[in-house]
């Protein structure tokens, strides 16, 4: 996403979410805003398309935005001016980005797919309109939006900063939601503990550090499976399309929007405390997605725990935890060091470097040296070897 280039070296983008409360007539506009940013963006990519099919050129960003005006112009598309100029804006904006971020993909030799044309039938709707001239502020519970007016709302926490722009969500459980994109002033560097850390990830903990310390792992997932199950066996019974169809299927999004959000809960506090006490955190480069592979087994006991473990992968959100990690170090003044993948922080002995191959197997949770004869806890023997790397690394 782009952001406007006025930003100076001491501030920071800050996003701030918030649940939106609008009234009929502004669930109305909200719906057709998204309906009309969504035509928008297929219009214009169909244009491109036919344009490359039949002359070999593309469209650029700048002429398709010359195109809008007329377009708000022309009576079968006059209904444009109902909504929000610059949403309708953006629309064209994220269409170009998509086709930079596809061509970027086939330069660097990944697979980047081809832009595609969007669904009214999409569960989850969105749209991003700019703060012109004050066009977006917030009033006590209420925050005015281009077009909407006044819309009652509940943000978590205190907005601070200039807002920049926001975005209007409608959210798989039908819930409307919005995020406030500020700018605000970028904070000092947190004081110094002189402490370094290591930190294994893992599924039965959800951090274990050198210091012998333990983050509880919520398996959010796994406590709501039930209700999950429930919920959705319900709505395997409804008639796909139908009125009693739409309200279970909102039942079954809010469970999974319950789920994300205990998970949420949990990274973020683990995040923080991590960052307030430590000057040096050091983490694994993980591959998450090789490690969601489902190994082939013959074995119905092995292939359900094989399940199992490809769930719980999944549900511990390590890659939501290095995101965070690396943007809350940074405005901490703090240090987060990556060591490599391949390095063996769980088989190594952390007393006499032995690497014991038998510690691949998942299940030995503690085990003795064959070298040295110490005594090892899988997690916090590995934490240690990931401190001892990362310290390596940065001296």
């Amino acid at each position: 996403m782009r952001y406007p280039s006025n930003k100076t070296e001491d501030t920071i983008y800050k996003g701030y979410r918030g649940i939106l409360y609008p009234n009929k007539e502004q669930t109305v506009l909200i719906e057709k805003t998204f309906g009309c940013c969504r035509y928008v963006y297929n219009r214009f990519l169909d244009e491109r398309k036919k344009e490359y099919e039949e002359n070999g050129k593309t469209l650029s960003y700048t002429d398709q935005c010359k195109e809008l005006p007329l377009m708000k112009k022309d009576p079968e598309t006059q209904w444009l001016c109902e909504v929000d100029s610059t949403a309708l804006q953006h629309s064209v904006r994220v269409l170009q980005d998509a086709y930079d971020l596809f061509f970027l993909g086939r330069k660097e030799g990944r697979h980047t797919g081809y832009p595609k044309f969007r669904s009214k039938h999409a569960h989850r709707q969105s749209y991003q309109t700019k703060n012109n001239n004050d066009s977006i502020r917030l009033e006590e519970k209420h925050l005015r939006l281009p077009k909407l007016g006044e819309v009652k709302c509940r943000f978590p926490m205190e907005v601070e900063g200039r807002i920049i722009h926001a975005t209007v969500t409608r959210e798989t459980d039908a819930r409307y939601a919005v995020t406030l994109m500020c700018e605000v002033p970028k904070p000092g560097a947190a004081e110094k503990t002189g402490k370094a850390i290591g930190i294994d990830l893992g599924i039965h903990a959800l951090g274990t550090t050198s210091d012998e310390e333990t983050y509880e792992n919520p398996k959010s997932y796994e406590r709501n499976l039930k209700k999950l199950v429930l919920e959705q066996r319900q709505l395997s019974r409804k008639t796909k399309g139908s009125q009693n169809w739409k309200k279970q299927r909102r039942k079954v999004a809010k469970v999974h929007q319950k789920i994300r959000n205990q998970r949420l809960d949990a990274s973020h506090k683990m995040t923080r405390d991590l960052t307030g006490r430590y000057d040096i955190i050091c983490i694994e480069d993980l591959d998450i997605e090789e490690m969601k592979q489902k190994r082939e087994t013959e074995n119905a006991l092995e292939a359900s725990l094989e399940k199992e473990r490809v769930r719980n992968v999944s549900d511990a959100g390590w890659r939501e935890i290095r995101r965070q990690l690396e943007y809350k170090t940074a405005w901490a003044g703090k240090q987060l060091v990556v060591i490599d993948r391949w390095y063996p922080s769980s088989q190594k002995c952390g007393k006499c470097g032995y690497i014991n191959p038998e510690v691949k197997d998942l299940r030995v949770r503690k085990w003795k040296c064959p070298v040295c004869g110490e005594r090892h806890d899988r997690d916090i023997n590995a934490a240690r070897n990931i401190l001892e790397e990362g310290l390596r690394q940065i001296s």
